[in-house]
């Protein structure tokens, strides 16, 4: 273990947890609400670990949905992390433990690896990858322990944390995506994602709306042409 590759990791993971800790505390609070414990909610975010996916999960269980349905949705949405995972291989596939770490790959996590782990050298990339991992991973649960355990509390203290932990989520997931409207494919792509989802949920379809805008989404984005590589040449 690279130390100082472990300590950067760690440092870089912090900024994560700014927008980590409103969404586990918003789960934590939504999944204590729907009924479940504070012990069976940090275990969802200890396995399952995807934002989305989690409160799909606990959404569906509330409302009566079949277990297989409710798991076949969140296996659906977290297939993405197949694709993370496939492009991160090449910078970490020296060593044998990279396939376990992939359960600490979240859309952030990639975010912050797909920059860093190029310019990094072999010997560090592992180190770098487990404490960035680690933080982030912690951090979701510790979140979500403290939501299920406090969350009430603190919205009756601060009523207007409600609205602000309702829309963490969708926040931080545009803190992502919000760079990419620079570009005319990703800004199409971004739209027909978006008019798809809210399209579909107004027709009641809500379960689906999200892998299958994701899809069109990306269906749009391997279409069109890429016109930043026809301007640079």
């Amino acid at each position: 273990m690279n130390v100082k590759a472990w300590r950067m990791g760690a440092c870089e993971a912090l900024p994560l947890l700014s927008g980590y800790l409103p969404v586990a505390l918003s789960f934590g609070l939504v999944a204590s609400q729907a009924g479940f414990s504070a012990f069976e909610a940090t275990a969802l975010s200890l396995l399952i670990y995807a934002g989305a996916s989690q409160f799909l999960f606990v959404g569906m269980i509330a409302g009566g949905a079949p277990l297989w349905l409710t798991v076949l949705m969140t296996l659906l949405i977290n297939a993405r992390h197949l694709i993370y995972s496939i492009t991160l291989a090449p910078w970490m596939s020296q060593s044998r433990r990279w396939p376990w770490l992939m359960h600490g790959l979240t859309d952030q996590v990639f975010a912050l690896a797909h920059y860093r782990l190029p310019l990094l050298s072999e010997h560090d990339r592992m180190s770098w990858f487990s404490s960035t991992a680690i933080v982030a991973w912690a951090g979701w649960a510790g979140g979500t322990l403290m939501g299920s355990l406090a969350g009430e509390q603190l919205i009756q203290q601060w009523p207007l944390l409600a609205s602000a932990m309702t829309f963490a989520l969708p926040a931080l997931f545009l803190v992502l995506l919000a760079p990419r409207c620079t570009s005319i494919r990703w800004f199409i792509a971004l739209l027909a994602s978006v008019l798809s989802a809210l399209m579909l949920s107004l027709h009641d379809m809500i379960n689906v709306a999200i892998p299958l805008a994701a899809a069109l989404g990306a269906l749009c984005f391997y279409l069109l042409p890429d016109s930043t590589a026809r301007t640079r040449a």
